[in-house]
């Protein structure tokens, strides 16, 4: 946890006894975290047949760029048909951009699509459609009952693509064996 207890800028990353089949295996980069709530996007689901390409088509989002065919994330299943874009510093809308990390920016406007598929995008960026919330005191509850374990992230677990095995590489990065996990919870 942070100094203050917030996991803002941290990695959740379910273990088997998170208990909601939406969350198996989920990687949720915390975007914001204090008393009231909290706020992250899963970095490892992809919308299965949905393609950034694709998408900016049917936004009708013109392209200065040859866009990279990376995936559309599933982010959570809040407002799932409202698009959150996890990116590098080098964009930054000053009304809209929120900086979670020192690496790492979150913005949901048109116009980080709009840079995206300019010549001049983010170094990174990755889009996901929806995010996690969490009411008062409603992750503190999941994680005193081991439903996450917690990281500080890496830019390419963040940013990359290699989403069957990201879950698996997230927790050899803290040190855990998932063969080791087990899905019952329990207080010693």
């Amino acid at each position: 946890m942070t100094d203050k207890g917030y996991l803002t800028g941290k990695l959740l990353i379910a273990s088997p006894a998170i208990g909601d089949p939406r969350f198996d295996r989920a990687l949720i980069y915390v975007c914001d975290h204090d008393d009231e709530h909290a706020m992250g996007i899963a970095i490892n689901n992809p919308v299965e047949d949905l393609r950034l390409p694709t998408l900016f088509d049917q936004l009708g989002i013109e392209s200065d760029i040859i866009l990279p065919d990376h995936a559309v994330l599933i982010g959570g299943p809040v407002d799932a048909d409202r698009g959150f874009v996890l990116h590098t510093p080098d964009f930054a809308d000053d009304s809209a951009t929120m900086q979670v990390s020192p690496n790492i920016c979150l913005t949901a406007t048109r116009e980080v699509l709009d840079a995206m598929a300019s010549d001049q995008p983010p170094r990174q960026a990755v889009l996901a459609l929806g995010y996690a919330g969490w009411g008062p005191g409603q992750l503190e509850d999941e994680l005193q009952a081991s439903a996450w374990l917690v990281a500080d992230p890496e830019e390419c677990l963040i940013f990359d693509d290699h989403f069957e095995n990201k879950w698996d590489r997230a927790l050899h990065q803290i040190g855990v064996d998932p063969a080791h996990l087990s899905a019952i919870s329990g207080n010693a």
